[in-house]
């Protein structure tokens, strides 16, 4: 088994802002105004990074805040979660 995992599609992202101010340590807004994973290594429009399982809630509401759904949440065992 791995570490939990967040993804995130960067191109839907509409930029609102919700994820970096519900978990600004993992989130924040860029100069376009989209969201950036921090740490997040993006491939193509999407950008993933592993947290620590102590990290998983901040991630799981910034994932159901966003009102396009474009943050997914994964548990260590890959199962999606948000």
């Amino acid at each position: 088994m791995g570490k939990p995992k967040v993804v995130h599609e960067i191109k839907e992202c509409i930029g609102c802002g919700a994820c970096a101010a519900i978990a600004p340590d993992f989130w924040e807004l860029d100069d376009e105004n989209k969201a950036r994973l921090k740490g997040g290594k993006a491939k193509d429009s999407v950008s993933e990074r592993e947290i620590e399982e102590k990290d998983l809630q901040a991630n799981k509401d910034a994932a159901e805040a966003c009102p396009v759904s474009v943050i997914k949440v994964f548990d260590k065992a890959g199962k999606k979660v948000v």
